[in-house]
C-alpha cells in the first residue's frame, strides 16, 4: 500500500478535519445531547440511543485522525465512500419524512467533507490493495 509520508497532505488534513468534527459532535451526544440537538430544533430523545450514536461518532472520529495520521490514500478513499454514502442516507431519512429537515445540515457536512477529500486526492495515483 502506498504511503504518502506528509500528514499535513490535503486529503490527510480534511479527514483529520472531519474527524475532529465527528469526535466534537459525538462527545456532544454522548454527554449533552440537547445541546447540540435543541439550537438546530432536533427532538431530544431520553433513550439511550443518542447516547450510543455519540458513541459511534467518537469511535469514526477517532478512526478519522489515526487515518489522517497513517499517510494512506487508500485509507482516505475509504472515507470518501463513508461520508458519502452516511450524508446520501441521511438525505433518504429527510426524503422519506422519517427525519426532519435540519438533519440535512448534518449530511451536507458528510457529503461536503467527502468531496474536499476527494478533490485533494486528485494529485494522488490510486494503487491495488496489496497483500501482507
Amino acid at each position: 500500500m502506498a504511503r504518502l509520508d506528509s500528514i499535513f497532505h490535503p486529503a490527510a488534513r480534511s479527514v483529520r478535519l472531519f474527524g475532529l468534527y465527528l469526535i466534537v459532535t459525538g462527545t456532544a451526544l454522548l454527554l449533552a445531547p440537547a445541546a447540540l440537538l435543541t439550537p438546530l430544533a432536533l427532538p431530544v430523545p431520553q433513550d439511550v440511543w443518542v447516547r450510543m450514536a455519540g458513541v459511534l461518532a467518537l469511535a469514526l472520529g477517532a478512526t478519522d485522525v489515526l487515518t489522517a495520521h497513517a499517510g494512506s490514500p487508500l485509507l482516505w478513499r475509504a472515507t470518501v465512500w463513508r461520508r458519502a454514502v452516511a450524508g446520501a442516507a441521511l438525505l433518504g431519512l429527510v426524503a422519506a419524512g422519517i427525519a426532519p429537515p435540519a438533519v440535512i445540515l448534518f449530511a451536507a457536512i458528510d457529503i461536503a467533507a467527502a468531496c474536499w477529500t476527494a478533490r485533494a486526492l486528485r494529485s494522488v495515483k490510486p494503487t491495488p490493495l496489496q497483500h501482507a
